[in-house]
Parts: structure tokens; sequence; C-alpha cells
């Protein structure tokens, strides 16, 4: 991240010396486990649920009394972290962007952003859909939409498995990277009250990307699913609508923890990174040069910044879940 963006914050002064270290020790363990962009020879995507990414405290380290205890400590950690990738798909930003704000200055001047405007209702959660890239690495292609149902054509909406439009509308935008062509479509699922509340949403989603998969590939656009779908299990009703169309994330996600919450053995499956991989032999798959490279993860950042603070304190400085990131191939066959 160069200089880190610390010119752009003079105004509260030099960054005390623990906002340094935490950087150093997250670029430490970031190293272990993200491997280095190289130039039109990599393309590394993650997708990043910030838990209620709005309000700042513009102090390096926010009081007892302030609110909202992030604080620009924070953001430079978030800043470290998604610096290591090429596009990030951010959910839970709020209508109130200081933090965004704050994040595009910790990341520095080559980094740009997408996002929607804010979803009203009690469902919306005051959320946007946001996508946050390297544009020394990635370029928009042009494409920007929201995905929504087709309420006269959908049989799954009259038996009244959706009722209703997406809870937070699914974002989609293209970008390119080193003449590969791809769309990504973010989206944070509804969680409602029980489970079976998602299963209509996600299998609309599913279906949705579908067929709109079929239409793009024929231009070798490639269209991938990332975001938190609230999927609890693997193998449960929820996971099955997410992979009844065809989607599939890679097996090295498969088991990782998603929260800082997730006991071993009892991990949750809320984000995802899919695709259409077209293994029975028939529908799309991912277009060269863009190919599967077999690296996929997680990062833990709790090891790193927890220290006298509870798992709580920290997801609502930092988050509540990790990030989640694959890594493709751009280099020609």
């Amino acid at each position: 991240m160069g200089d880190l963006g610390f010119p752009a914050l003079l105004e509260v002064g030099p960054p005390p010396p623990a906002v340094s270290e935490d950087l150093k020790a997250l670029g430490t363990a970031l190293d272990q486990v993200v491997p280095p962009k190289e130039l039109d020879r990599n393309l590394l995507v993650a997708t990043w649920n910030l838990r209620a990414f709005g309000g700042l405290t513009k102090k390096w380290q926010s009081a007892a009394d302030d609110s909202p205890k992030r604080d620009l400590h924070d953001v430079f950690c978030i800043a470290s972290v998604g610096s290591r990738f090429d596009v990030v798909a951010l959910q839970e930003v709020r209508g109130d962007l200081r933090a965004l704000r704050y994040l595009l200055k910790a990341l520095g001047p080559d980094w740009a952003f997408l996002l929607t405007d804010v979803t009203k209702g009690k469902e919306g959660n005051d959320e946007r859909m946001a996508f946050v890239y390297d544009t020394r690495r990635v370029k928009l292609s042009g494409l920007a939409a929201e995905l929504v149902v087709w309420i006269e054509s959908s049989p799954k909406i009259k038996e009244g498995a959706l009722g209703r439009q997406f809870a937070r509308t699914p974002y989609a935008v293209g970008f390119q990277s080193a003449g590969a062509t791809f769309i990504l479509v973010t989206l944070h699922v509804i969680y409602g009250k029980n489970p079976q509340e998602r299963v209509g949403e996600l299998k609309e989603i599913a279906d949705w990307l579908a067929d709109w998969t079929k239409e793009v590939n024929g231009f070798n656009q490639n269209l991938i699913a990332l975001g938190d779908f609230n999927i609890d299990r693997a193998k449960d009703p929820l996971y099955e609508a997410f992979v009844s169309t065809g989607l599939r994330p890679p097996p090295e996600i498969e088991g990782l923890r998603r929260t800082i919450f997730d006991d071993p053995g009892k991990e949750h499956h809320f984000d995802q990174v899919a695709w259409f991989t077209g293994e029975d032999g028939s529908g799309p798959r991912l277009e060269p040069p863009l190919r599967y490279d077999r690296q996929a993860g997680n990062f833990d950042f709790v090891p790193v910044l927890l220290k006298s603070m509870s798992t709580v304190e920290l997801s609502w400085r930092i988050s509540d879940h990790y990030p989640l990131w694959v890594g493709f191939s751009v280099r020609p066959e």
C-alpha cells in the first residue's frame, strides 16, 4: 500500500507506533496465506462482510466514550488486508460513508470504488453493496446492474416462495484484467427469522444467474457470484438451493471458518465465491484466459489484532466475518 495514505490524514497527526506495528504484523501474516500479485499472470478476488461499515471515530484510537468504536487504526488494518487483492466485494456498507471514504484514503490513489444506493426498509438494514478495486490491475468493462426478479415470469413467485424483490438487491459489475472479462455479482442474502426464509431468495438468485450466464458467456464474459449467502451448513437446504442450477464454490474453501465466532467442526458457510463449472458436460464455464488457479482461502486477523479486546469488541472494529478470497490465472494458454 505504499505510504498507507498517511499524508491524507495529517489533520489527525501521525499514526502512533502501535498502528505501524499492527500493520507490519498483518503484512507478515498475509504473506503466509495470500499469493503476491503478479502482473498479467494472476487475479485475486475477495469478498468481505464488514460489520456495520458506516460511521467512524476520526482518531487513531477511539476512547471509552466514543461511538462508534471503529477508528482510523481499524480502517487502516482493513485496508492492509484489502490491498492484497485486486477486487474486493464488500457487504454491510451503510448509508454513512465515512468509514468507506477513509478506507479509500488508506488504500491510496490507485484504488477506486463502485456502490449502490442504500437499501431501504427493515430487511435492507441501511446497507449498500460495494466493490473496491485496484485500478493498476483491473479496469471497468462498462457494465453495472442491479438484479431484479421478473415477477411475471417466475413460477416461484406465483407459488409464493418469493413474493417480493430481493431484500438487498444483488449488484453486478463488469471488470477486465489482462484480456479477461468477468462480471462479479455480489449479494447479501436475507437472514430472516429462520433458515427457511432464505431458501426462496437463494433459489431465485441461482436461477437468475443461470439464465444470465448463458447470455454473457456467449461474449466470452465470465460470471462469478460472491458475497454473504447466509448458508448455514454444507449440503443443507440452503446450500442445495444455492447450487441447484450449477453454481459451484471451489473445493479449497469448503470447511473454512467464515466468522470469528465459528467453532472448529461447526463452521458456517455464510460467505461464498462460486461460478458455473459445466461439470456435467453442458452449460457455461469459465472462458480463457480466466482459469481457476486452485488457490483460495480466508484470512484470520484475530491472532494479530485481538490483544486485550474480546472477540465481540473486535467484530465491531474490524468484522465478525473473515475475508474469503479466490485466485485466478489470466495467463494465455
